[in-house]
């Protein structure tokens, strides 16, 4: 047998060792990492749909929460996972669209997932104290043009969602507001309800496994039952295909960058 000929039918016999592989999935528990502590919207939406998953794949699905470093260390421990479509994890716009410009040395990066499904979007809302003399957001707008810095807007912390949505706010409109930071259960809370979320892999999983879990996944968040939870949490289900995920995530990377820039958070 020539090199060339050795060549091909070494990679025909990896194709079909993986489409085997594929076919066999799954024949064990699913690990699914949430990088958030339990309690949170991560979490509780995970929670949601884990059950209806392993109902679908007839195999378990573990919630493994991995929280801390704002999301790292769960996104680090996923992309270092064997690529075998036993683990995924939850994903949203902190961690995996922000953290890359906040954090100069992120232990992990957009190439290391190969992203499932966008799951659900979460909107976010401006709520002023009564005293304030506005009513629209117009009148927030302008009363900032008119007073610079003399109006704040709280976060649950520094590189927060929330507080980047604050920060995006200011760039859109040409306000200057002052941040305030705070700390706590609640804000903490907060924070977790993030602009928008979705479930990766890590890269290199077999795109039948990914087919798989999207076509399951899209099917479960499209349920009737599951919409109305999902809407009853706060969260808009979304779906699509995975390579719409992955273009919304990209696009999502770009839309924070000059964002944080901006708002001059670094983290070394």
């Amino acid at each position: 047998m020539t090199k060339s000929k050795f060549c091909i039918a070494a990679a025909c016999a990896m194709l079909l060792a993986g489409a085997a592989f594929a076919q066999n999935y799954p024949n064990k528990t699913v690990r699914f990492i949430v990088p958030w502590p339990p309690g949170g919207g991560a979490d509780v939406l995970s929670r949601i749909v884990s059950p209806k998953l392993a109902e679908a794949l007839g195999q378990q699905v573990v919630i493994d929460n991995r929280g801390g470093a704002a999301g790292n260390i769960g996104a680090e421990m996923a992309a270092k996972s064997p690529p075998d479509g036993y683990t995924i994890v939850f994903a949203y716009a902190g961690t995996h669209a922000i953290n890359p410009s906040i954090y100069s040395k992120l232990p992990f990066k957009e190439s290391d997932f190969a992203p499932i499904i966008w799951t659900s979007e979460v909107p976010q809302v401006l709520v002023v104290h009564p005293s304030l003399p506005v009513k629209t957001v117009k009148d927030v707008i302008a009363l900032a043009k008119a007073k610079p810095d003399q109006l704040s807007y709280g976060s649950s912390g520094s590189g927060a969602m929330n507080h980047l949505t604050g920060a995006l706010f200011t760039m859109m409109t040409n306000t200057k507001i002052t941040h305030v930071p705070y700390k706590g259960g609640g804000p903490a809370a907060i924070a977790l309800l993030s602009s928008w979320n979705a479930i990766l892999a890590p890269a290199g999983t077999p795109k039948d496994i990914i087919g798989r879990l999207n076509s399951e996944l899209n099917k479960i968040i499209a349920a009737p039952d599951m919409k109305q939870r999902m809407i009853d949490n706060g969260f808009e289900p979304v779906g699509g295909t995975p390579e719409k995920a992955a273009e919304k995530i990209h696009s999502e990377i770009q839309k924070w960058a000059p964002v944080v820039k901006a708002a001059g958070i670094k983290v070394d």
